[in-house]
């Protein structure tokens, strides 16, 4: 049986603008690399591990939902393989300088994509991700 939350949840996800599904996946990464950094300062590596897998999962999905007939979106690809990589090595090295950075990162672009969202652009054809 589905709780209330996972209800809200889904319709949230089901009637949010393309725009808005971007900031939505660009929460959902940022809030497991921090639960990764908290697990590897607390020595959950296992758990950290999971974390980071999940936000690499979500940066895939960001990938996958470029629009390559964008120019900007061959920026945004290499920034993309560059937070993978940095949570990569902060999985590998149990590192959470790299997985800071890639916090860092993701919270610029989120607020971008949400002032997109404010201004009312997420029918405009030009944005990098659909």
């Amino acid at each position: 049986m589905i709780n209330p939350y996972q209800k809200y949840q889904e319709s949230s996800v089901q009637t949010a603008t393309p725009v808005q599904l971007v900031v939505m996946l660009y929460d959902g990464a940022i809030r497991f690399a921090k639960q990764s950094v908290d697990e590897v300062d607390q020595k959950k590596y296992e758990a950290a591990n999971r974390s980071l897998c999940k936000a690499q999962s979500i940066i895939h999905e960001l990938i996958a939902s470029l629009n390559q007939e964008i120019e900007m979106s061959q920026n945004l690809l290499k920034l993309y393989d560059y937070l993978l990589h940095l949570l990569i090595e902060g999985n590998m090295k149990k590192d959470t300088k790299p997985v800071l950075e890639v916090i860092n990162h993701l919270t610029e672009l989120r607020e971008s994509w949400r002032q997109i969202a404010k201004q009312g652009s997420a029918s405009n054809p030009t944005v990098a991700n659909r």
